[in-house]
């Protein structure tokens, strides 16, 4: 592909990831031909005062189209906060809370913060809370754009959701310096194998549970946990297309039409606890340090099965024994210190016959 048809093709807006899909190639390969091009995007200023007379607020967008960048480079020592994008089920208003709170403490620290978001309709998009807003897509490509051009110091995945999450890994494989809890441990957390065998190794109890990439599989896993069964895919924060089935029939019409198993991204079934007390526990750690503080523990008002976002909740817990509480918070810095969190770490309990169970935890 020469370069003339390159840049052609990212004018038209075609990204590196659908480039290397009609191409043939990886998206690692199409960036580093463009890249070697010289095929880069330029940024322009937002112009907040409709022409009238020149902006000086700080908001970019990129483009292909030739011509200057208009970004105002500085020396001072930068770190680019992620933001979560467009809101939706479990992704909502309180990440971009977290962001907006992590630009402002950045910026007590003296760092300039830039912040990467594509929602205009969030605090975080306000001009006064970063040093730097960048309204772009928050994916792999568009996000090393901005690392590299700003010579960031570090970026800050862990706030925005599971959006920055599932870039975690491959900004860091491109080089870029992910602050807080590593990608490594959010994948150990995230991912079913990985997480069972570091409970198994704590002995923590978890909900009997398997993997499918296939309705068949999943068929055959809720046949051998028995009915009801918990299923949801994996990587998804918030209990998106979360359902609790209860015949084969069920199983079959979520498997169809509710999610795309794969290998990749197989679908969890957990057996479903019957009548158990859900609890959220969050905690801020630095587990290197051994500094972990638990912030509180919200008790469900309605049974297990109630997605957390719906659920009404008692803080502190009213129902709860003295033994569920202490296993909790036993649990918790034992999985803090495993997975060496550093910054946030929230975990999903069920409580049943006074047996403390792991639903899962997103650091």
């Amino acid at each position: 592909m020469d370069s003339a048809l390159l840049e052609k093709a990212k004018a038209y807006g075609f990204s590196d990831r659908q480039i290397a899909h009609l191409t043939g190639r990886t998206e690692d390969e199409v960036r580093a031909e463009r890249k070697a091009a010289g095929v880069v995007p330029a940024y322009r200023l937002v112009d907040t005062c409709a022409a009238e007379f020149e902006a000086y607020t700080p908001y970019y967008y990129s483009t292909y189209d030739r011509g200057d960048d208009e970004i105002d480079a500085s020396d001072r020592k930068k770190v680019m906060i992620l933001g979560g994008g467009p809101n939706r089920i479990g992704q909502g208003i309180e990440f971009d809370y977290c962001c907006v709170h992590a630009a402002f403490a950045l910026k007590e620290d003296s760092f300039e913060t830039l912040m990467v978001n594509s929602n205009p309709e969030t605090v975080s998009t306000d001009y006064d809370t970063s040093d730097k807003l960048f309204f772009e897509p928050l994916t792999l490509e568009d996000v090393l754009h901005i690392y590299e051009r700003e010579k960031c110091w570090g970026a800050i995945a862990q706030f925005g959701g599971q959006t920055p999450l599932n870039l975690a890994l491959g900004l860091q494989a491109n080089g870029v310096n992910i602050l807080g809890t590593s990608p490594q441990s959010i994948e150990r957390a995230e991912d079913r194998e990985l997480f069972a065998a570091m409970l198994h190794k704590l002995d923590i109890p978890q909900p009997p549970n398997g993997l499918a990439t296939n309705e068949d599989e999943a068929v055959a896993e809720a046949q051998k946990l028995g009915y009801p069964v918990l299923v949801r895919p994996s990587f998804v924060l918030g209990g998106r297309a979360m359902q609790i089935v209860y015949s084969d029939n069920e199983l079959r019409h979520y498997m169809q039409h509710a999610v795309e198993a794969s290998p990749e991204r197989p679908v969890l079934v957990d057996k479903f606890l019957e009548d158990a007390t859900e609890v959220d526990v969050d905690c801020i750690a630095d587990a290197k340090e051994g500094t972990i503080v638990v912030g509180g523990m919200l008790e469900h008002v309605e049974f297990a099965g109630v997605h957390s976002g719906d659920a009404a909740m008692v803080l502190p817990p009213h129902t709860l024994s003295q033994s569920a509480i202490d296993t909790m918070r036993e649990y918790t810095h034992a999985m803090a210190k495993e997975l060496e969190v550093t910054g946030l770490m929230n975990v999903q309990y069920a409580v049943k016959d006074e047996v403390v169970y792991v639903l899962e935890v997103n650091p």
